[in-house]
């Protein structure tokens, strides 16, 4: 007897090829939908929805499940890239991956496949939700290396309710054995990386096609100036790469990192040292809080992380109507407005906000 009808992204990758092997075995009804989200530029060599659509085919016919395409690239242009742009316009930085499984793969995707009748929806990401009759948890995955909580945070729970994680209990090295084990022709695919749905490319030259350039003054700390920048929009806070500064008389040999960004005078502001005291902040503030589900406890003691490949750090949690204060045990670097800081307790994920600002 079936579990019920499923609905699975299949991108191509082995994570969800994967996926879908396990609903299948699991006693589910499964058909997959493949995603097309980008349309601009589909010919350059950094674009493989060519490829991982001929993937996904493939992988769809060993499973032996029915395969549809759906173009969703109107709703990703006009709740994700367009809001993405005026993020960086305005000297922010956002993480379009986080608005991507928020308005595409759990708003979009989840009302197609409700719309028509399925159950569930099922992704290939590495996290875990625990359902009762009154709320969905939102865990952590159990490959602590791969756990992506942090760009499903804000995720609406009546979405998480109706979704399936196979792989939150697994660690990668498992998934690819079991796909090399079961011959599916992704098994040594490599991991997608860049912006969600976009892909990895030169991205000061990709940011080109959008944002024009507004030339600069790079100054130091002291307020002289050092050099010329080419648009605010081009850098984020730490970033050490492509500033063009280098054999400057009287300065120290040590790298060169952006530190501030003044956009009444359109200047970039760099400093000398990793650790570098204008780096370094110990409190944040947000806007746009999401919290999985509605919290009691409105000052607590947790853990929280300002990008996703930072370990979780002790911090104090105070949760305002529609924002989220955050003071960290210890002072964290380069926290980036735009960006978003995502709160836990233990393994469980509470939500979290985009940072809007610091000190």
């Amino acid at each position: 007897m079936s579990k019920g009808k499923v609905l699975l992204g299949l991108s191509g990758g082995v994570d969800s090829s994967v996926t879908g092997l396990i609903l299948k075995n699991s006693g589910y009804q499964v058909d997959a939908l493949f995603m097309r989200n980008w349309e601009d530029d589909d010919g350059s060599p950094y674009c493989s929805i060519k490829e991982d659509f001929l993937d996904a085919a493939f992988v769809a016919d060993q499973l032996k499940i029915e395969l549809f395409e759906e173009n969703f690239a109107k709703e990703y242009k006009e709740k994700v890239f367009n809001y993405f742009l005026n993020e960086l316009k305005f000297g922010r930085t956002p993480n379009p991956d986080i608005l991507c499984n928020r308005e595409i793969k759990f708003n979009s995707f989840f009302n197609y496949a409700m719309d028509a009748g399925y159950d569930f929806i099922a992704t290939g990401h590495y996290v875990r939700n625990k359902k009762n009759k009154e709320k969905t948890t939102l865990l952590k995955g159990k490959d602590k290396g791969k756990d992506q909580s942090y760009f499903l945070h804000s995720v609406r729970s009546e979405a998480l309710a109706k979704s399936i994680f196979p792989l939150g209990t697994l660690n990668k090295i498992e998934v690819r054995k079991t796909a090399k084990k079961e011959g599916l022709i992704t098994s040594e695919k490599k991991d997608s990386t860049g912006i969600c749905f976009i892909g990895e490319r030169p991205f000061p030259e990709f940011l080109n096609n959008y944002i024009p350039h507004d030339p600069g003054i790079i100054e130091d700390e002291n307020g002289s100036e050092i050099g010329e920048h080419k648009g605010l929009a081009f850098y984020t806070l730490g970033q050490r790469q492509g500033l063009g500064i280098g054999g400057l008389r009287h300065a120290k040999n040590d790298p060169w990192y952006v530190a501030k960004k003044n956009l009444e005078k359109n200047t970039l502001v760099v400093v000398q040292g990793n650790n570098h005291p204008l780096l370094m902040s110990s409190q944040l503030e947000t806007a746009n809080l999401k919290l999985v589900n509605e919290l009691d406890e409105k000052r607590f003691n947790g853990k929280a992380k300002v990008r996703y490949r930072q370990e979780d750090q002790d911090c104090f949690i105070e949760i305002l109507d529609k924002t989220l204060k955050v003071k960290f045990k210890e002072k964290q670097r380069a926290i980036t407005p735009g960006q978003s800081v995502v709160i836990y307790k233990d393994d469980v994920c509470l939500g979290g906000g985009e940072i809007n600002s610091i000190n």
